[in-house]
């Protein structure tokens, strides 16, 4: 997604590789393992200083979780690397036969809705006084925050070919 909108995108798997990135996108996946990944080869901590030094950064899904300060649900020795002042549930609308779509009002977009997709998704049930919700379902579960340079997202825009969080995470860099 980013490379589609021009971005020169590059991965980062290893501490050195940190010094070649301005802002980063934490992608869906599983929390715990990214968790685990994070600790074992080093990045945790310079992650951790990237983001409270102001990187900007886009979680989606279980990027969201990562970011998160507080999560419920989580394995007992889980961490996030941490920023967003808000407590995620992990798995929040089932498995993985619980996945749906829906149409979103996004209070940073104008235009139509956002047609989100929701696979294993978290919810951000708190949103503590430094965040900001930016999108909530009908039943008024929030499900896109954002805190100064941070932006979560529970569902995957990427998926239905969404480019606006992506744009707007480029605006922030």
């Amino acid at each position: 997604m980013l490379t589609a909108l021009g971005a020169d995108a590059v991965p980062v798997r290893r501490e050195r590789e940190l010094d070649r990135i301005a802002g980063l996108v934490i992608p869906g996946g599983e929390s715990t393992v990214m968790d685990k990944l994070s600790r074992a080869f080093g990045l945790r901590e310079p992650l951790r200083a990237r983001i409270a030094a102001g990187m900007p950064v886009y979680g989606t899904c279980a990027g969201l979780i990562m970011l998160s300060d507080r999560v419920l649900d989580a394995l007992p020795d889980q961490q996030t690397l941490g920023g967003l002042d808000v407590t995620v549930r992990r798995n929040a609308f089932g498995n993985q036969t619980d996945s749906f779509e829906t149409d979103l009002d996004v209070a940073l977009f104008d235009g139509p809705p956002v047609h989100a997709a929701f696979i294993r998704a978290p919810v951000v049930e708190e949103v503590g006084p430094a965040a900001e919700a930016i999108s909530v379902l009908d039943d008024g579960r929030v499900v896109a925050v954002r805190q100064g340079t941070l932006l979560g997202t529970s569902f995957h825009p990427e998926i239905t070919g969404e480019t606006r969080f992506h744009e707007y995470f480029l605006t922030l860099l």
